[in-house]
C-alpha cells in the first residue's frame, strides 16, 4: 500500500492517538499537586485547606495580571472592544476570588491557631502578584518595594518594572485622546467624561469602557472588605503572621480607589 505522506506529516505527537500528551502532563498535574507541603507536626487538618486556598489565588492572580496587561495594551492600541471583553473576564474572576473567602472561613480559629505559628514570618501581605496587580491598576506604591526585604531579586525586578509601566487608568486616557476628547489634567479628564455620560450614544464605547474599569474597582474593593472581615473572625485584634498590624492594617486599605475620577464623576452628573 502506497501513501503520498511523507514520515514525518504521518507522524501524530499530541493527543490520543500520539499518546505523547495527556491530561496530567499538560497540566503538569505531578508538580502542581506535591505543591502543598504542611509545616505542622503533627499534622493540623486544615492547613491543607490554608494552602490549597492561597495557592489558587495566586494562580488567578497570574490569570488576572494576563488579562489587565493585555486590556490595557488594547486600549492603547485602539481595540476598545477587545478591553472590554477581558475586562468583562476580569469581572468574573474577581467575583471567584470573593467567594472563594467563603471556603476559607469553614475553618475555625481554633483549627487555625494549631499551625499559624508555623507561618511566621509569611504573610500574604508578600504576594508580590497582588501588589504587581495593584500597580498595574494604578495604586503605585515605590514604598512596598523599599520596606518588604523579602523579595528576591526577580520579584524586585517584576515589582520595579510594573512601577514603570502604563497604569490601566493610563491606556484609558490614551482611549479618551483617540476619541477627541482632553485628557490632560485632572479637570480635563473630569469635563471630558462629562461630556461622554451626557452623549453616550456618541461615546457609547468609552462610557462602557469607564464603567468596565469601575467595576474592577468595585469588585478589588468587595474583595478587600471581604478579606478583612474574614481575618477579624479568624484572628480577632491579633497582629499578622508577617509583622503587620493585622485587620488594622488591612481596614486602612479599604478607601483606596483605583480611579478616582471615575468615582466623582458621579456626583458631577
Amino acid at each position: 500500500m502506497t501513501t503520498d505522506q511523507s514520515p514525518d506529516e504521518a507522524f501524530v505527537s499530541f493527543g490520543e492517538q500520539g499518546a505523547q500528551l495527556t491530561y496530567g502532563s499538560y497540566l503538569r498535574l505531578g508538580q502542581l499537586l506535591d505543591s502543598q507541603h504542611l509545616e505542622s507536626d503533627p499534622p493540623a487538618h486544615d492547613e491543607l485547606l490554608f494552602i490549597t486556598i492561597h495557592q489558587v489565588y495566586e494562580l488567578w492572580f497570574k490569570q488576572l495580571l494576563h488579562e489587565v496587561t493585555a486590556a490595557r495594551d488594547a486600549m492603547t492600541g485602539g481595540k476598545v472592544w477587545w478591553a472590554q471583553h477581558l475586562l468583562q473576564r476580569v469581572h468574573v474572576i474577581e467575583r471567584v476570588l470573593v467567594q472563594q473567602v467563603d471556603v476559607l472561613e469553614t475553618m475555625t480559629p481554633q483549627d487555625f491557631l494549631e499551625f499559624r505559628q508555623r507561618l511566621a514570618p509569611a504573610s500574604g501581605f508578600q504576594s508580590v502578584q497582588f501588589r504587581e496587580l495593584e500597580f498595574l491598576s494604578g495604586a503605585k506604591d515605590a514604598t512596598y518595594v523599599k520596606r518588604f526585604r523579602g523579595l528576591t531579586e526577580e520579584e524586585q525586578q517584576r515589582l520595579t518594572a510594573r512601577l514603570d509601566e502604563p497604569t490601566l487608568w493610563d491606556a484609558f486616557l490614551d482611549v479618551l485622546r483617540a476619541h477627541g476628547l482632553a485628557a490632560g489634567s485632572d479637570e480635563e479628564v473630569s469635563a471630558s467624561m462629562r461630556t461622554v455620560a451626557h452623549d453616550r450614544s456618541q461615546y457609547a464605547a468609552v462610557w462602557a469602557l469607564g464603567e468596565a474599569l469601575l467595576q474592577h474597582d468595585e469588585l478589588a474593593a468587595s474583595w478587600r472588605a471581604r478579606h478583612v472581615v474574614m481575618v477579624e473572625r479568624m484572628i480577632g485584634a491579633k497582629s499578622g503572621t508577617g509583622g503587620s498590624s493585622g485587620s488594622t492594617y488591612l481596614r486602612s486599605r479599604l478607601p483606596m480607589q483605583y480611579f478616582p475620577l471615575l468615582w466623582n464623576l458621579r456626583s458631577e452628573l
